[in-house]
């Protein structure tokens, strides 16, 4: 036979059958309903329906017979349609899965054919067996690569009676729908609008609920504006997942809590009343955001309207408080809601469990344990790993571990997290011993710890200076597969770094990255500051590339090199780096500025030291004590007392307050300047201030005087300054033209 005449033969037959059911569809939607029961109907098989199984997924491996001579010559898929009409037979419906009907019967035909069939379950209510046919379909479609979106002209009725469609779509909504294929599902939603059809609001709350759940948002704001102007209306379930939309913030997405009472005054507009459910959601949003004290106003205003109102809104409040740290506010609502006679359930308890035990109020969480007990609720392992965590806070790891072995005889099973709550509270304690039993056991109880229990252990023996035994169980963590973090690393490093050995902690540090770990700003830290205080200065900067590298180079990097270098008086390598760090865009803080000053001060170099000093101020940086005192110190030993006395009334002013380093250095100034009446004032400065002369200070103050020839007045300070405790130094005693042994007769 020619395609042409098959073809012909094809439409013909089709265009008979649609007439017998337009025909006759009244009559089967009174004699037909949706249920399992129209599977009843058994009728023989016709002879010319092919005969093979049929792969009940429709996406399968196509099962073509061997031999043509199986089927009758002119073999069609209607006889089927035919005995699904006449008897709702699912069985029937399910004798051939579409992509194999594509194979043998070309797609227009399998196409029109199971069209008819969607349509007659559809219209009888049948939504499982139309949703299972439309599956079909649409898997051939992916597996085929073919254009979804040309999928709805052929499932379409005729164009007088396209209202028919109706239900189809209705299902192929949620055929799209729950295979994530979101935009097909908002594509059926625009064209069935286009041509007029009435979509049913269910399958609509389903399309936004999926929409709502893969975080979609243009999508579902569109659909939502679409049904309240055009249908289907909006239900209480369409407002509710709305509400979930702007209360749950999924995916890292804001609580949009503006909306979502736009939302309660839309529903309140529209006469719908919102369910408990709508009323939790939007509890829980309010909480979410902070706003804990007005979610509890809005329950109590809930009940004086009557208005629905469970554990599951009580519990948000109370979370709510819980989570801004204030427990005992959480414990009233808890009150009140008894009092409401609504019963709290066991989230409630642990909710609050949880909030007196990071608050450290450990006995409250027990009373509440045996609350709980009291009314018939069963604590989860979960509830009482709170507790633990609370007990250990407050050091008492001893008593949770009791508390955890006699859990085992009221039938509670060991869990990994209640574990690694015991085994950090006893590696806080110092007690590495009690620890490392708990360790052993979870690994013969075939629970293996986690990358933070780990961490903890390894923390605890480097922090006892146990190098070896850190890197002990290092190796264990490796061994059992559990990834290290780059915690682990910083924390072996800064062991490597305690016992001297640098050699070790940069080639660990070169390993980290063949575990994917990166190092952070903290791991290069302390090697750089262990490095500049072996005097290793150029070694650290030899790190700069590497942490440039790794995008780690940090401010307080450059201020221990810069210290490292000044403190070496190496100024061309302090300067150096300093220009490097403005280009490389660190931005200098207050201690850098402190730094370059403090160099540029010893060596007398005041020009340079106070443009910086201005520089920094320009710059928005506010000096503190220890930089006003760098500038001060500076100008006092280049003997202008002038801009060193201003420079200290600023800062008075400013609101710092002088150390008595501050004091000294100026004190040293005015004696060299033979003004012992400003030393002398400052020194009454300092006792108002309630800070002691040092032996520096008493130093100057006798060198003053011994400048001055008064050396009665000098002896009498340098015997103040033994009877107040302070022992003089060689300095002192030099000053005092006495011999340095004399310090022993002392």
């Amino acid at each position: 036979m020619g395609i042409w005449s098959y073809s012909k033969s094809c439409f013909v037959q089709c265009g008979l059958l649609r007439q017998i059911v337009a025909g006759h569809m009244k009559c089967l939607l009174r004699v037909y309903y949706a249920s399992s029961s129209a599977l009843l109907l058994e009728d023989q098989d016709f002879e010319c329906c092919p005969k093979f199984e049929s792969d009940s997924s429709g996406v399968g491996e196509v099962r073509v017979p061997n031999k043509k001579s199986k089927f009758c010559g002119n073999p069609r898929l209607f006889p089927i349609v035919v005995r699904v009409f006449k008897s709702l037979n699912w069985f029937a419906a399910r004798k051939i899965s579409f992509h194999n009907a594509v194979e043998m019967y070309g797609f227009d035909h399998s196409i029109y054919a199971f069209r008819i069939i969607v349509h007659i379950f559809a219209m009888t209510g049948m939504q499982m067996e139309a949703h299972a046919l439309l599956k079909d379909i649409v898997c051939y479609y992916k597996l085929a690569k073919n254009d979804m979106f040309e999928l709805l002209p052929y499932l379409l009725d005729s164009p007088e009676h396209v209202h028919r469609s109706a239900g189809v779509f209705n299902v192929l909504i949620k055929v799209f729908a729950s295979d994530l294929m979101l935009e097909n599902g908002v594509d059926v939603f625009v064209q069935a609008k286009t041509i007029g059809l009435e979509l049913n609001i269910m399958s609509c709350n389903f399309l936004l609920k999926c929409l709502v759940e893969a975080n979609r948002g243009a999508f579902v704001r569109n659909l939502f504006g679409e049904m309240k102007n055009s249908g289907p209306t909006p239900n209480v379930y369409t407002y509710t997942i709305m509400m979930n939309f702007y209360c749950k913030g999924y995916h890292g997405r804001d609580v949009d809590i503006e909306q979502a009472t736009k939302l309660m005054v839309d529903m309140e507009g529209d006469g719908i009343d919102p369910s408990v459910v709508t009323y939790g959601t939007y509890i829980y949003g309010v909480c979410s955001v902070g706003h804990v004290e007005f979610a509890l106003d809005f329950i109590q205003f809930l009940r004086s309207r009557n208005q629905p109102v469970n554990s599951f809104c009580y519990n948000a409040v109370i979370y709510g408080f819980c989570q801004k740290g204030e427990p005992y506010e959480a414990s009233k609502v808890l009150e009140e809601m008894k009092n409401s006679g609504i019963s709290p359930d066991a989230h409630s308890y642990s909710i609050l469990i949880d909030g007196f035990c990071k608050r450290g109020d450990s006995v409250k969480g027990l009373n509440l344990i045996e609350e709980m007990v009291h009314n018939g609720m069963k604590p989860s392992l979960v509830t009482y790993t709170s507790l633990f965590h609370g007990l250990c806070k407050k050091g008492l790891a001893d008593v949770s571990l009791n508390l955890f072995r006699n859990l085992a005889t009221s039938g509670y099973e060991y869990d990994l997290v209640a574990y690694s709550v015991l085994l950090k509270g006893f590696c806080l304690q110092g007690d590495l011993d009690s620890a490392m039993e708990l360790f052993n056991e979870m690994i013969n109880n075939s629970l293996i710890p986690t990358a933070n229990s780990f961490n903890w252990l390894i923390h605890g023996f480097c922090k006892m200076g146990l190098l070896d035994k850190a890197l002990e169980l290092f190796n264990i963590m490796l061994q059992s597969g559990v990834l290290p973090t780059v915690f682990t690393f910083n924390v072996i490093v800064d062991g490597y770094c305690n016992a001297g050995h640098m050699e070790e902690a940069l080639k660990l540090i070169n390993e980290m990255h063949e575990f994917g770990i990166f190092p952070n700003s903290y791991t290069y830290n302390g090697i750089i500051k262990r490095l500049c205080k072996q005097s290793s200065v150029d070694k650290a900067w030899e790190l700069l590339p590497q942490m440039l590298k790794m995008d780690t180079l940090h401010d307080a990097h450059c201020n221990i090199l810069l210290d490292g270098f000044a403190k070496q008086s190496n100024l061309e390598k302090t300067l150096m780096l300093y220009t490097r760090m403005l280009k490389l865009g660190v931005t200098p803080t207050t201690f850098t500025y402190t730094i370059l000053i403090n160099m540029f001060c010893q060596r007398r170099n005041m020009y340079e030291a106070w443009n910086l000093f201005k520089d920094m101020m320009e710059r928005g940086l506010i000096p503190d004590t220890i930089s006003y005192t760098s500038v001060i110190a500076g100008f006092c030993r280049v003997r202008d007392m002038r801009k060193a006395w201003a420079l200290y009334r600023e800062m008075v002013q400013r609101g710092y307050s002088p150390n008595v380093v501050t004091y000294t250095c100026l004190i040293d100034g005015f004696c060299n300047a033979h003004r012992m009446d400003l030393a002398n004032l400052l020194i009454d400065e300092m006792k108002k201030q309630d800070i002691n002369p040092d032996v520096v200070t008493y130093t100057a103050l006798i060198a003053g005087y011994q400048r001055l020839g008064d050396i009665n007045r000098a002896q009498e300070l340098f015997t103040e300054m033994k009877r107040n405790g302070i022992l003089p130094d060689n300095v002192a005693y030099t000053t005092m033209g006495m011999d340095t042994d004399m310090a022993s007769y002392d």
